[in-house]
């Protein structure tokens, strides 16, 4: 049985056309594309048995294979990213334990977030799906309500239950905290790190789930799983002294350049 790394990658995103081939320079002064970034990322995951890219588009196929990614073409039909892994899922026959989503915005994750994801899903046989949450110290808290006053819809948090089971996800801040926090200091709000791993019977089931109104108000494909009545297992996961942050906005870049550089990442 296999663990297999999905990233799914469109060009025709709606807040930032062509993002998989935004171009970002590291502390080396190589650039790369952020879809080769995040590919590289799940390239070093003890845990996966083997990572794909799947895409629609002939650009983003050709840019993949030319960094030496494999490629799964799938359907433009596809609405979010888990129904482009559910699509890839049928490409890849039998004997698939589980599929990491991967998202192809998100080239920092570090691999023991991943490691963690694998063995939570794992962990919580109850569960149909499983994703990394990160509790945000004052600073990150500070940077997603600037972007949020600023009109922009940046990362994604989350509210768990004592089970650390996801109640809710959404583009606002939650829960609401008035409290100012020191950069270094916890704070009650966690990050959604968009990554999922998924057992393949609800990956299977998923396309065919009715599309519910918080799904359709929040623009989020995790929320379709709670409206049908399933459970997430939020794995909590430490940082490490690493910066974490998705490329959602083309303002995004010069931030995540900056903390590629920090981390010395090429």
């Amino acid at each position: 049985m296999s663990v297999i790394c999905v990233i799914p990658a469109r060009y025709a995103s709606q807040r930032f056309l062509g993002k998989p081939l935004a171009m970002l320079t590291g502390a080396t002064g190589v650039s790369q594309s952020l879809i080769e970034r995040s590919w590289r990322a799940a390239e070093g995951v003890n845990a996966f048995d083997a990572v794909y890219v799947a895409t629609d588009d002939d650009r983003i196929a050709e840019a993949a294979r030319g960094f030496g990614a494999e490629v799964l073409m799938t359907s433009e039909a596809c609405r979010n990213g888990t129904e482009r892994c559910a699509e890839a899922l049928g490409m890849l026959g039998e004997g698939v334990e589980m599929i990491v989503n991967l998202q192809g915005d998100a080239p920092l994750t570090p691999p023991w977030f991943l490691e963690a994801l694998v063995d939570g899903l794992r962990a919580d046989t109850q569960a149909a799906v499983a994703t990394p949450i990160l509790r945000c110290d004052g600073e990150a808290l500070a940077a997603f309500k600037a972007d949020r006053a600023e009109g922009r819809v940046g990362g994604t948090t989350v509210v768990v239950d004592s089970a650390r089971r996801g109640l809710y996800f959404s583009k606002e801040v939650i829960p609401f905290t008035e409290k100012t926090y020191a950069p270094d200091a916890d704070t009650p709000v966690f990050h959604h790190v968009g990554v999922y791993a998924y057992r393949p019977w609800a990956l299977h089931a998923y396309p065919d789930w009715a599309v519910g109104p918080l799904e359709t108000l929040e623009g989020l494909e995790q929320l379709r799983f709670l409206e049908a009545g399933h459970r997430i297992a939020c794995v909590e996961v430490e940082a490490r002294g690493r910066k974490f942050w998705e490329l959602n906005n083309p303002e995004d870049i010069p931030r995540i350049e900056g903390m590629l550089r920090e981390m010395g990442a090429p």
